[in-house]
């Protein structure tokens, strides 16, 4: 067992905190202490709130995982004095004074992903090519519950620049994933290199979380083993 013991998981947008449950039973029988951050996805600062809080409840040193926009939601919370080290999880990473659309620029669209922006500008995937942009390598079964269970995001979270990049002071993990259909792989691994992150790379879709759970898990254990 590592000396860092505890590991805080943040989702990204368009799902909720369920989508860890392998990952969190992988890590719980290898003893560690998981907690699960449910991002209400309606601002910036409401995930960063929503993820310092339960920071607050550690009772020591913690890992902290963000996929997809909880990179960006790591990247702020990081700064938490008891975050150890950070996982992205082919996660965002901007710098300070950056914001996350940012991150996009000069990397290829990516035709599969698309999101439906409602009148109130709250965004989902659309449904017809959720499996395909999101959720590839899972069932049929497993996808359709993540596409009929979506969580909103304010899509203008994507246009609020983060204050402080905790990448900046803290180790930092990239797990990715080869077959990712939301992020261009190029705009994956230059988030990833930029940062200094140690990077595995996991033939898996932007759902790597869930159908990759025990090698994500992997990568945290060796995030809670070197930080």
């Amino acid at each position: 067992m590592s000396a860092i013991h505890n590991v805080v998981l943040v989702h990204g947008a368009f799902a909720d905190g369920s989508g860890w449950r392998g990952v969190y039973d992988n890590l719980t029988a290898r003893g560690y202490r998981v907690s699960i951050v449910q991002n209400p996805l309606t601002s910036l600062e409401d995930d960063v709130a929503a993820t310092m809080r339960v920071l607050d409840r550690q009772d020591g040193p913690a890992v902290l995982v963000g996929h997809s926009w909880g990179g960006t939601v790591i990247t702020e919370a990081g700064t938490h004095e008891k975050v150890a080290g950070l996982v992205y999880v082919s996660a965002l990473a901007p710098d300070a004074g950056e914001n996350t659309s940012q991150q996009y620029e000069g990397f290829a669209a990516t035709p599969d992903f698309v999101i439906d922006v409602a009148e109130d500008g709250f965004g989902f995937l659309n449904p017809g090519t959720f499996k395909a942009g999101f959720a590839a390598d899972a069932t049929d079964a497993e996808a359709a519950f993540l596409r009929d269970s979506q969580v909103p995001i304010s899509m203008s979270a994507f246009a609020t620049p983060v204050k402080n990049a905790a990448w900046r002071d803290k180790p930092s993990w990239a797990a990715i994933a080869t077959d990712d259909k939301a992020f261009d792989q190029a705009m994956l691994q230059h988030m990833a290199q930029r940062i200094g992150a140690r990077i595995t790379n996991i033939k898996a879709s932007h759902a790597l979380f869930l159908t990759q759970a025990d090698a994500v898990a992997d990568v945290i254990d060796t995030a809670a083993r070197n930080a």
